[in-house]
């Protein structure tokens, strides 16, 4: 088996997908269409971060592929339903990066208050430039959120640790740690905030929610700061309003266009402006947090891969079987979810004379998922019987080592 680790995510998780078996194979860059699919042929499973857009066509094209793992927070490069009808697990790293992410915030907030980055260009053009002029502590300033999961809700914790009032604002119900107080509108918390720090996911409905309308109603002076999503923010507007001295700086680590690889041009409008920090999408770009990610969908990758174990999926029902000491092969098996597919399943086992160990099964909307341990060998004609079945979607046999002896696609993959 193979597997294809695209956009350097760090090394530390080859060791996990070697132990499952898979041999691995590295590629600096992203890869998009025809290139990714060519790159996927008879490929077990894929590794990528941000930049590579798995498609509905990619997937539908690329029948070996049997898991994606997103060595990142986001999954809105993946095709996730796509993913899910075709039977293929999707993991990623939903806290991994958390804290460096955070850190970055609070770094470039003090940076932007006391106008660092002016400072420091002065210096490196040869002028001294000693000034309180705009500068300010950020004891006391009230820092906005917007979007209050786990990134905002530990940057939360670390502002008001250093004296800062915290507000914040999620469409969900969430509860709010320490101090922190939930505002009742998007529109409340920007009149109160000296601070805005954007967090929200990258889901469709967030596009283009902050803009023009959402800067005009900041407070005159305030700091903005995006380390979300690039396509949730109009930077045309926050442009005009850092021009107009509306907005007194601002913060962006995500792009609504960034290069696929290192060395690439990068053009943005927000280039030149003063007290304007832009990184290139950084925020988990820190050796702990790499470390972290590669070490946490690694593992979930190479349990997948062994033992058919979805602890911690994107997509797939999450199950966990462990297996007694009679079993001889493991059968995980991905199907439409219509009732009485396990029953159908289980009567061919018995007629077949097969003993069942153990057995868990999950459901999530349209999609089953079923492992099954057995005591005794599997007969072709079951197999064959299994595939054939309109709901079957994937079939897959592992022995005891966690090595699979046959994969296959059935009736309902599409």
């Amino acid at each position: 088996m193979k597997a294809l680790m695209l956009e350097n995510p760090h090394t530390d998780a080859d060791p996990f997908l070697t132990s499952a078996g898979l041999a691995v194979t590295r590629h600096p860059g992203a890869l998009q269409g025809d290139e990714l699919i060519e790159a996927l042929q008879g490929v077990t499973v894929l590794g990528i971060r941000s930049k590579t857009n798995v498609t509905a066509e990619v997937l539908k094209r690329c029948p070996s592929l049997r898991c994606i793992g997103a060595f990142c927070i986001g999954t809105n490069q993946i095709d996730v339903a796509a993913a899910t009808a075709k039977g293929v697990a999707v993991f990623n790293a939903p806290f991994s990066n958390t804290r460096s992410v955070v850190e970055l915030a609070i770094g470039e907030i003090i940076a932007l208050m006391r106008r660092l980055t002016q400072r420091d260009r002065a210096l490196h053009e040869g002028r001294w430039e000693k000034s309180a002029a705009g500068a300010h502590e950020v004891r006391g300033k009230t820092l906005g959120i917007i979007g209050y999961g786990n990134i905002g809700a530990q940057l939360s914790v670390v502002a008001e640790a250093l004296g800062m009032t915290v507000v914040f604002y999620d469409k969900a119900e969430k509860l709010a740690l320490g101090n922190a107080q939930r505002m009742r509108s998007l529109d409340e918390l920007l009149r109160v905030s000296d601070i805005i720090s954007l967090h929200v996911d990258g889901v469709t409905s967030n596009a283009s929610m902050f803009g023009a309308e959402q800067f005009a109603k900041m407070k005159s002076g305030s700091i903005f700061l995006n380390l979300s999503r690039g396509f949730v923010v109009d930077t045309y507007a926050l442009r005009d309003h850092i021009l107009e001295g509306h907005i007194a700086g601002a913060a962006v680590d995500v792009f609504p266009s960034e290069p696929n690889a290192n060395g690439e041009p990068f053009d943005c409008v927000l280039r030149g402006l003063p007290n304007v920090i832009l990184t290139p999408h950084i925020g988990g770009s820190t050796l702990e947090a790499q470390v972290s990610i590669a070490q946490f969908v690694g593992t979930r990758i190479s349990r997948y891969v062994m033992d058919g174990t979805t602890s911690m999926s994107v997509n797939l029902p999450r199950l966990a079987l462990d297996p007694s000491q009679d079993t001889k092969f493991r059968l995980t098996y991905v199907h439409r979810n219509t009732p009485g597919v396990l029953a159908l399943i289980n009567q061919a086992l018995a007629e077949h004379g097969v003993n069942i160990t153990g057995q868990i099964l999950g459901t999530a909307a349209e999609i089953g998922y079923v492992i099954t341990d057995i005591a005794s060998d599997i007969p072709d004609s079951f197999i064959a019987g299994i595939t054939e079945l309109p709901d079957t979607i994937r079939l897959r046999i592992i022995d005891r080592k966690g090595v699979t002896l046959a994969a296959h696609s059935g009736q309902g993959y599409r």
